[in-house]
Parts: structure tokens; sequence; C-alpha cells
């Protein structure tokens, strides 16, 4: 059952690359961004008199770019700014607008839906349409909702633990599962530790949170034998740390392990549903206990989901029923909005179809394959990993196997030279590592362009 695990650390991310030159580049583009965006420069200085950092969320500024770029418009594959610069978008709000900006069945159901109300704290006629379209689509019989994937995985953890009525929960090192806070400890040199950049937290999260690595079943064994985890949360492959795939039979041994231990399976699959229509969990046969998804199901609407089998279900209603009238710590006043159900509708009915994901895993591909010649033609130890419709190009040899060796991989310098020179360029992909989506409304051209804009900078950095 033990897959192998000893760790090697990755080369050099910058080995191959001539570094003066890469800061002397960097230079430039800074200087090219702050004489091409005046508009830009003269809203984050308006912004910065109320909004904290200047943005209306401070990880907004942690782009590349040496003030924030501000946003006119987006439509389908691409944005404006408001210099009048327009962008493939390669980003797309990292999934939250997989499907493209504004895709024109979501944007004409919320539309009709406004002039009918937005919010009522009770269910319309979409809200069961919704959960039909759900069950068959992922296979679990029942739903409930949430604004966000973070708020869909903090209420996970809740119904897992109260019913199983054990007190931790088991994570992957390296894991993203939004902003919940419990998820928030990493394997430094082994040891559990709270991450350190979470900020005001003054309660111990390693007392009821337990990490191990990714594809380490020795580790998961030995942590559910303890007979105290209420639930595994995981990323069917891990995306947010860089892309960590699963080797070959770790989930069909991981299902077994956490079952006979009786702990649930929790899968968040808010950005892996570029694997397919009904996600990775349908594309390879996972049976999670529950499943989360959050922000593409509403083709960028804010909402999100989560769905649990029968059995779950009915522990759900027996600790509902045992516990004392009251607010259960489990939703909010504007969750299954009628404008997020309107959304949803939309976009599981007419935009997340076998069609759209057709197309996306052709461009993927070709994008992939354009990816990979590049790195070939500059000579560098650089890898690239895909899952479906979701590409990414990493600063190693070989894909990196767990947290700790995707972690080791991790350049922000070198990333941020590399999407500036690209957005200059007219091309954006996600800012905090180097991952890429192609959406329904994106083109071969749009995907040569960016393979093509890659290769200039890699050449240029070589």
């Amino acid at each position: 059952m033990t897959l192998p695990m000893e760790i090697t650390m990755p080369q050099s991310t910058r080995q191959g690359l001539d570094w003066p030159r890469a800061q002397a580049l960097m230079q430039r583009e800074r200087e090219h961004f702050a004489a091409h965006h005046p508009q830009s420069l003269a809203l984050s200085k308006r912004a910065d008199r109320h909004l904290l950092y200047g943005v209306p969320l401070h990880w907004m500024i942690d782009w590349s770019t040496p003030f924030s770029l501000f946003v006119a418009s987006a439509q389908g594959a691409g944005f404006c700014d408001v210099d009048g610069h327009e962008y493939v978008d390669f980003c797309l709000g990292d999934t939250g607008a997989m499907f493209g900006h504004a895709p024109g069945p979501v944007a004409a159901a919320v539309a009709a839906q406004t002039a009918k109300g937005f919010t009522t704290m009770l269910p319309s006629e979409d809200a069961a349409i919704v959960g039909e379209l759900l069950a068959a689509r992922f296979g679990l019989p029942f739903w409930q909702f949430a604004m966000t994937a973070t708020d869909a995985n903090r209420f996970v953890i809740r119904w897992a633990r109260a019913v199983t009525g054990r007190s931790k929960i088991l994570v992957f090192n390296g894991c993203y599962h939004g902003t919940a806070d419990d998820v928030f400890v990493d394997l430094v040199a082994g040891q559990p530790v709270q991450r350190a950049s979470l900020l005001g937290q003054v309660y111990d999260l390693t007392r009821h949170t337990v990490v191990v690595e990714f594809n380490d079943l020795d580790a998961l064994e030995a942590a559910l034998q303890q007979g105290d985890i209420a639930c595994v949360l995981a990323e069917p492959a891990m995306t947010n740390i860089g892309m960590v795939l699963p080797q070959p039979g770790f989930w069909a041994a991981a299902q077994q392990l956490i079952q006979r231990h009786g702990a649930l399976l929790v899968i968040d699959e808010t950005h892996t549903i570029s694997t397919g229509p009904g996600g990775y969990c349908r594309a390879h046969d996972l049976r999670p206990d529950l499943f989360v998804l959050g922000k593409p199901i509403g083709g960028g609407v804010p909402c999100a989901v989560y769905g649990f089998t029968e059995s779950v279900a009915a522990r759900m209603r027996k600790a509902k029923s045992e516990a004392p009238p009251g607010h259960s710590g489990i939703g909010t006043t504007l969750t299954a909005n009628m404008l997020a159900m309107a959304a949803i509708r939309a976009n599981l009915e007419s935009v997340m179809t076998n069609a759209a994901y057709q197309h996306m895993f052709s461009l993927a591909e070709h994008l992939a394959t354009g990816l990979r010649g590049a790195i070939q033609q500059a000579g560098l130890p650089w890898c690239v990993t895909q899952v479906g419709a979701r590409t990414e190009f990493q600063f190693t040899p070989t894909p990196p196997r767990n947290g700790t060796e995707a972690d080791a991989t991790l350049d922000d310098e070198l990333e941020h030279i590399l999407h500036l020179y690209l957005l200059n360029r007219g091309v954006l992909i996600t800012p905090f590592h180097n991952m890429m989506l192609v959406c329904p409304d994106t083109t071969m051209a749009d995907v040569d362009r960016l393979v093509g804009q890659f290769s200039s900078c890699l050449e240029t950095l070589t």
C-alpha cells in the first residue's frame, strides 16, 4: 500500500537564467506599466484615501504591477482596463470565471431575476430545479448552499464534527480550501505548524487539525488510526501551492483507509472542476461522503454548493434533531438567494456543457504542448502540469509529489517577472503561481498569443 515518498528537493528555480538580465527586465516592465496606465494610477491614488492599501481586498496588491490595474469591463475570455487596454484572460478569476466573464445564459437569467427579487430567506422554484441538476450531474442525492467555497468548507467541517462526534479534521500539507481557519496548518520540517501568515488567530489550530503530506498513505493511515478524525478535507489534486497530482493508486487506497477508520471524505472541487462536467470525482471514480464546489458553479455570481450521501444526510438529520433549538452556525441570510439560484441553474443547464468542456480540453492540450516546446527551446529545467482545462508551468524538471516539494519550487520574484512581461503584452495569468485556465470563449489564437509571448520572455531571460 505504501507509495514511495522519499523527498528530493528540486534544482534551483533560476537554473539556466541570466538573473541580472532578468532583474533589468523587471525594472523595464514596471516602468512600461507605469507609463501606460495613467488612469489606473489615478484610481489607485484615489482609492488609497479610503480603501486599505488602495484596494477592496488587501491581497489585490500582491500582483506584479507597481500599482493596481483597474478593470473597466470583462466579457468572454477577455477584459478591458480603465486605460483602454484589452487583455486575453487566462486567470479567469482563479476559476471564478472559469466559464468566461458574464456568460450569456447566466447574465440573462440574473437580469431576469433582478426584476423578480434578489433575496427573501425563502426558496424559489429554481432551488428545487438546481437540486435536481446537481444530483444528476455529481451523483450525490442531497445538497445545501453557501455564498463561497470558504463558507461551504466551514459548514461541512461543522457538519462532519457534529455527525461523527469527533473533533479533529485532517488536511494535506499546502492545501487550499479558502479562508476556513481550520485548514491553515502546514508541515515544517515534518512538524505541524500553524501558518504564520494567518492574522489574528488566537487559539492553537494544531489541537484540532492534523496535517500530512499528499500522496503519503503511511502518514494518512497513522493519523486515522488515532480514531479522532471527523473528516479528511482534500482537493483531489492540489492546486494552490502549484499543482500536485495524486500518484497512481493513491485515492483508491486512501478512500479505503478513510472508510475503515470511520472518518468522512470531503472533496473540494472548486479548482478541479476543470477536469470535466462532473469534476475530478466523476472522471476518476472518487466517491466522497461530501463534495464542495464554489465560485465556478454560478458562472461568476458569488455562490457555492455542497452535496452529500444518503447516509450522511440521515446522520445530519439526527444531529440536528438532537441539538437544542437555535442558530446552528451553518448558513447565512444571503445563502441560496434567488439571484444565486438563477445563476446556478443557467450555468448548469446552458454553460457547463460537455461541448464546452471538449473545446476547453482541446485548447488546454494545445497550450500545454506549446509551453513545453518553449521551455525546451529555452533549455530550462521546468515542467508543465495539467488537470483538464487547467494548466501550470512549474520551476522544476519533474512535477512535485507533495506540498513540501511544491513549496520549494515557488519563486515569487521570477513569477512576477514572467507575469508582468505577459501583462504588458495583453495576456493575464493567475498572479500567485503560474496557473492558466481556458474557457468556452477562448480561441486558438488566444492560446498561440500566450505561448508566443511566453517564448519571447524566456528568450529574453536566457
